[in-house]
């Protein structure tokens, strides 16, 4: 594998820092590689922000959809009156 995994599946002290640490070797390896190509640190940092923003937006959208399709689904089960 190529990240390190977690120590412990429960949450732990550490847990935050471990995470960054392994995250590390793989940006600093993609930071290495845009900034050799001409993006600056300021242009690298905004898409990252940029990105975690829009998988927020997309996760909270999945979940409202699975929401609705659970009750959808809920409803079709239901006897007709």
């Amino acid at each position: 594998m190529w990240f390190n995994p977690p120590k412990r599946q429960d949450p732990y002290p550490d847990w935050q820092l471990d995470c960054q640490e392994a995250l590390t070797p793989g940006f600093e390896i993609l930071f290495d590689e845009l900034t050799a190509v001409g993006w600056t640190r300021e242009e690298i940092r905004a898409s990252f922000v940029a990105l975690l923003s829009a998988n927020d937006l997309t996760n909270e959208a999945n979940a409202e959809l699975e929401t609705e399709l659970a009750i959808m689904r809920a409803r079709m089960r239901l006897p007709r009156t």
